[in-house]
């Protein structure tokens, strides 16, 4: 019979291991203190040069920091919906803040589409029309960047690389260097998105691809399939919902890069949004966020709603157990 540790009634060898792993425990709960301390002193340690760098106002502006939002406010909370709507304001006082009516944009006589919506379209289609360009682009660059496709040459080098420059710089920067070309407006937007979407859409597309079943591209190939072929019917069938849902993915992230980007000379809600603020139209502002919020929450279930039509429910239903 095995001997037996008097101390806790186990086999000798398991005593030992149980020692180790409670000494590999100690160790790992001992490393994570010190993690969180070091975050800890380095979050100490930048708040401090903020409030340096702040004139040291920094810690005695803190407990003032919603100030602007609760002193921000409009009169009446319909007028964030008359603002949103064109709808006439009963504190109309021959200013701006409450004119609402004079920007409408009429399609005819009595048919007009409110101000706000109409920027807000403009956003949206430059997202949208960035999106495709970019996926579309990305799309196809993607195989070539793939290595179970194309080896390790020089194609998916150059092609890997490309993508890194086009997605290292945030599009609010190649806006800015392209408006001294294109001049300000929706055209600098929809070139700086499109070129930041190929590199950020390809990054994803070429990892979906490289993780693709290979098998039905070895059989395509031994009956001597091209390689175009063995693309469109081997690798596209399997990646294309993955690709779609990146690509909506995609889309909601250029609506906030086409809004900031607005911001800055770029067209559409951005720019209403920074002249609200700084004009202290607090209606317009909130009418504004929420168009913002209900369009993103929009898109993300559209988004939602065609992955369940390319791939079916079963993708997300909680998986179950076999009885």
């Amino acid at each position: 019979m095995a001997d037996i540790a008097p101390s806790t009634g186990l086999a000798p060898a398991t005593e030992t291991l149980l020692k180790h792993y409670r000494a590999q425990v100690m160790t790992r709960r001992v490393y994570s203190i010190l993690v969180a301390l070091g975050v800890l002193v380095a979050l100490f340690l930048a708040m401090n040069y903020a409030n340096a760098a702040n004139s040291g106002k920094f810690f005695d502006r803190l407990p003032y920091m919603f100030d602007f939002v609760k002193n921000f406010l409009p009169r009446d909370p319909l007028e964030i919906f008359r603002a949103m709507f064109d709808l006439p304001s009963p504190y109309f006082d021959g200013s701006a803040k409450y004119d609402y009516t004079s920007e409408r944009v009429y399609i005819t006589v009595n048919l007009y589409i409110p101000h706000l919506i109409y920027q807000l379209i403009i956003t949206v289609n430059i997202a949208i029309v960035s999106t495709i360009i970019g996926g579309t682009l990305a799309f196809c660059l993607c195989f070539f960047a793939a290595t179970n496709l194309v080896g390790a040459g020089a194609v998916r080098w150059f092609v890997r690389r490309v993508m890194e420059v086009l997605r290292a710089f945030p599009e609010i920067v190649i806006a800015g260097m392209l408006t001294a070309i294109l001049s300000i407006g929706p055209i600098a937007a929809i070139v700086a998105v499109s070129l930041h979407t190929i590199g950020a859409l390809g990054k994803l597309f070429f990892e979906v691809v490289e993780n693709a079943d290979m098998k039905p591209d070895e059989g395509l190939k031994s009956v001597g399939a091209t390689w175009l072929e063995r693309v469109r019917y081997a690798i596209v069938p399997q990646v294309l919902p993955n690709f779609v849902s990146y690509g909506l993915l995609r889309m909601e992230i250029n609506v906030r890069a086409s809004t900031i980007i607005g911001a800055v000379g770029g067209g559409g809600i951005g720019e209403v949004f920074r002249l609200s603020i700084g004009r202290d139209y607090a209606a317009q502002t909130y009418a504004i966020i929420i168009m913002l919020l209900v369009t993103i929450i929009v898109i993300d279930q559209f988004s939602g709603w065609l992955r369940r039509r390319l791939v079916g429910n079963q993708g997300f239903d909680i998986a179950r157990g076999s009885v």
